[in-house]
C-alpha cells in the first residue's frame, strides 16, 4: 500500500519548484492532489502530470475569501481534505533602511497570512473527522536570521510560531502542525535571486552562487523536500508534531 493512500492533499504554490515536486511525490503515493496557484497553465500542468483525480485550483492566497472557498472545494468535491500544504511564498532582499512598506505587507500577505487563512479553513474539517497533516514550507529563516531579509525573516519566524502554537492546542485531537525548513533550493525562485546578486554585484554565476550553497557545496533539490513532506504526510509520520525539519545539508545545525 503507498504511503498516502486515500487521501486528499492541497498544495499550494503547486505550479512550479518545490510545490511541483511536492504534488508529484503525492500522487506518486497514491494521494488525490489538489494543485493551487495563480498561474493556471502552470498548475493544470502539474495536475496532468500527476494523474487521474486530480485538480487544478487559481488560488491568490493573500485573498482569505478565496482561501476558504479553495477548502469548501476540495472538501464538496472530493470529500474531504487530509493534507494541507502550505508552500506558496514570496522572497526578495533589501537593506533594512531601503525596506519599503509595501514589500514588508505583501511578504507577511503571502507567506504568513496566507497558511493562517488556509489553515483556519482546513483544521474544522480535520477536527471532524478526527485526522490532518499541515506542513509549511518555512526555510530556515524560520530559524535564524540573516542579512537584507528582515521581511522574510519575520514572516518565516512568524510561520514557525504559528505552527508550533496549533501543534500544541490540537495535539490531542488527531492533527499535526509540522515545518519543513529548506535551505535554498534549486527552483525558479532562487535562480532569480542568483540572477539579482549577479545584477547589482557584478559577481560570476559561480560567486553569486556560493553563498548559497549547502556545507554539502550543493543547493538543495525539490525532491529531497518533497519527501520530507511525504513522510509528515503518512500515517507513519503522526509521530512528528510542533517541529521545524531542516533540509540545507547540516547549515543549521538545531
Amino acid at each position: 500500500m503507498r504511503k498516502l493512500e486515500g487521501m486528499t492533499a492541497l498544495v499550494t504554490g503547486g505550479g512550479r519548484g518545490i510545490g511541483r515536486a511536492v504534488a508529484l511525490a503525492f500522487a506518486a503515493e497514491g494521494a488525490r492532489v489538489v494543485v493551487a496557484a495563480r498561474t493556471q497553465p502552470e498548475i493544470e500542468a502539474v495536475a496532468k502530470e500527476c494523474g487521474e483525480g486530480a485538480l487544478a485550483v487559481p488560488l491568490d492566497v493573500t485573498d482569505e475569501l478565496a482561501c476558504s472557498a479553495a477548502v469548501r472545494r476540495v472538501e464538496s468535491e472530493l470529500g474531504g481534505l487530509d493534507i494541507l500544504v502550505n508552500n506558496a511564498g514570496v522572497a526578495s532582499s533589501s537593506k533594512f533602511t531601503d525596506l519599503d512598506a509595501a514589500t514588508w505587507r505583501h511578504t507577511l500577505a503571502v507567506d504568513l497570512d496566507g497558511p493562517f487563512f488556509l489553515t483556519r479553513a482546513a483544521v474544522p474539517g480535520m477536527l471532524e473527522r478526527g485526522s490532518g497533516a499541515v506542513i509549511a514550507i518555512a526555510s530556515v529563516a524560520s530559524r535564524v536570521g540573516g542579512s537584507y531579509v528582515a521581511h522574510y525573516t519575520a514572516a518565516k519566524h512568524g510561520l514557525l510560531g504559528m505552527m508550533r502554537a496549533l501543534s500544541q492546542e490540537y495535539a490531542r485531537k488527531g492533527l499535526t502542525f509540522n515545518c519543513v525548513c529548506p535551505g535554498y533550493v534549486d527552483t525558479p525562485m532562487t535562480q532569480h535571486t542568483i540572477a539579482n546578486i549577479m545584477e547589482r554585484t557584478g559577481r560570476s554565476r559561480e560567486e553569486a552562487m556560493r553563498p548559497l550553497l549547502t556545507p554539502q557545496g550543493r543547493l538543495v533539490t525539490p525532491g529531497e523536500v518533497a519527501e520530507v513532506c511525504v513522510l509528515l504526510a503518512s500515517r507513519e509520520g503522526r509521530g512528528i508534531n510542533g517541529q521545524a525539519i531542516n533540509v540545507d545539508g547540516g547549515q543549521v545545525q538545531a
